[in-house]
């Protein structure tokens, strides 16, 4: 394979978007999911489209959306730090991406994956535990079936154990031996605490927790 067409993966990346703009041209329901992700990211979303979803007008009158009911123009982009291209029309949504990349902003075009700067993926939330599912665009309807597959493995006491173990982490990095600090937080993720968790025992749980940490202390 030649260097010329050597093609790379993604690279896989949690990003922080709170209080940053974002920009989603659509107003379709691809469109507010997009939306929706971007919200949950604490973004700042401009959403422009002469139409929308109720949803997504039910977003701006409450104010967690700008809503401005036109069709895009390349003056819309006014330091964005990402964009979204979700209109229904494929040479609009081009169009954006082509100035979005002249602008140095990054954008996610709606099901044209060779246009996109980056790619949302399949994601399974439990509390503070983020698993995202790519198949680079190739597939989404499979990464939405792994999603839902691992959704049956990774269920909801995940997320109070990981916030029991960050809790924990804060307490055990004063332990000055290092080795000391490993063994305990093995000893706790290897422990049966969410076994206890699932089974709604939250107080043998936080015994089981003492004991993980006081065996490797003395």
């Amino acid at each position: 394979m030649t260097e010329q067409t050597k093609s790379f993966h993604l690279y896989p990346l949690f990003m922080k978007l709170e209080g940053r703009p974002c920009l989603v041209v659509g107003g379709g329901s691809v469109a507010e999911r997009k939306i929706n992700g971007l919200l949950d990211a604490g973004a700042a979303v401009t959403v422009i489209s002469p139409e929308a979803t109720d949803r997504i007008q039910m977003l701006s009158q409450t104010n967690h959306v700008l809503w401005q009911r036109k069709t895009f123009a390349a003056t819309d982009l006014k330091g964005e730090f990402l964009a979204v291209a979700a209109t229904d029309d494929q040479s609009i949504n081009s169009s954006i991406a082509a100035v979005c990349r002249a602008r140095g902003i990054l954008v996610n075009v709606a099901d044209e994956p060779e246009l996109c700067d980056y790619i949302v993926p399949a994601v399974l939330r439990r509390g503070a535990l983020c698993i995202a599912v790519s198949t680079e665009g190739k597939s989404p309807v499979l990464a939405q079936k792994l999603r839902s597959e691992i959704e049956q493995i990774i269920t909801a006491p995940y997320a109070e154990f990981l916030d029991l173990l960050g809790q924990q982490r804060e307490i055990i990095k004063q332990v000055p031996d290092a080795e000391k600090r490993e063994v305990i937080f093995h000893a706790l993720v290897y422990s049966d605490i969410l076994d206890l968790l699932a089974a709604g025992k939250h107080d043998q749980a936080m015994e089981r927790i003492k004991e993980c940490i006081s065996s490797q202390l003395g």
